[in-house]
């Protein structure tokens, strides 16, 4: 009997069957199509081909966690409006977008030079930040952590790597600061090994003693209309083998 996961393969490689055979019959007649042109404006050559399958589909799809953590985290800020907001390696997108409504700083263990106003771009290794302690008040570290330890992007490898990230952002957060923090979650911990780790729900609060949740959102697995849940609860968290978390927290006063 096929399972999930083995059906899930065998539409992969029936799908790029499908695409290889359309490939050598229906773009070559539509290059040849194009080339009747009777008012010809470009340069039409067969090896400049850029061959793209699968798009022609009957909606647009998307990476469900970085399109809806980000617009959560968006969200937050324009709620909040902190007068200056910290990142640590979360989406390029995310900082280069929001940074046009409130003055951001991007740091990555392996910088990237965006070039643009109101954003500051620099290095910085999560597991030893060189900010002082209790230093800055609004922060963000999404879907990043799930990583640290693993290897994957050339860091050292350290089973407890998450931990020590997660020990250095609560470092740095003043009291009253705020931590954006998004990680993969599910009803059961565990490591993807070399991708990512997964965590529970209560997991991820038992490593943050000292705050407090201001708001957790999630972002079910299964692909439903719900999209982005705000004020998720706890057993919709359970439910998930590979949801998205998206928690709003708050350092209580020392």
């Amino acid at each position: 009997m096929i399972n999930a996961r083995w059906f899930q393969r065998l539409l992969r490689v029936t799908r790029r069957l499908y695409w290889a055979c359309r490939e050598r019959i229906l773009f070559p007649r539509q290059f040849l199509a194009l080339g009747h042109a009777s008012n010809p404006r470009f340069a039409l050559r067969w090896r400049d081909r850029w061959l793209c399958w699968g798009d022609a589909t009957s909606q647009t799809s998307f990476d469900r966690h970085y399109v809806f953590h980000t617009a959560w985290a968006s969200r937050v800020l324009a709620e909040s409006k902190p007068a200056l907001h910290v990142d640590i390696s979360s989406s390029l997108y995310f900082v280069s977008n929001a940074s046009a409504f409130v003055p951001m700083r991007f740091y990555d263990y392996r910088p990237a030079q965006l070039g643009l106003d109101g954003l500051e771009c620099n290095q910085a290794d999560l597991t030893k930040l060189h900010f002082a302690d209790e230093s800055l008040a609004s922060l963000s570290c999404m879907h990043v952590v799930e990583h640290v330890g693993l290897a994957r992007y050339g860091d050292p490898l350290d089973y407890d790597g998450d931990l020590k990230a997660v020990a250095e952002l609560r470092r740095v957060i003043t009291p009253g600061g705020q931590l954006l923090f998004v990680v993969p979650i599910g009803g059961e911990a565990r490591i993807q090994f070399n991708a990512h780790r997964i965590y529970t729900y209560r997991q991820v609060l038992g490593m943050f003693p000292g705050f407090d949740l201001v708001e957790f959102a999630l972002i079910p697995d299964d692909g439903s209309p719900l999209g982005l849940v705000r004020h998720a609860k706890e057993a919709l968290s359970d439910q998930q083998r590979y949801g998205c978390g998206c928690f709003w927290l708050r350092k209580l006063a020392s």
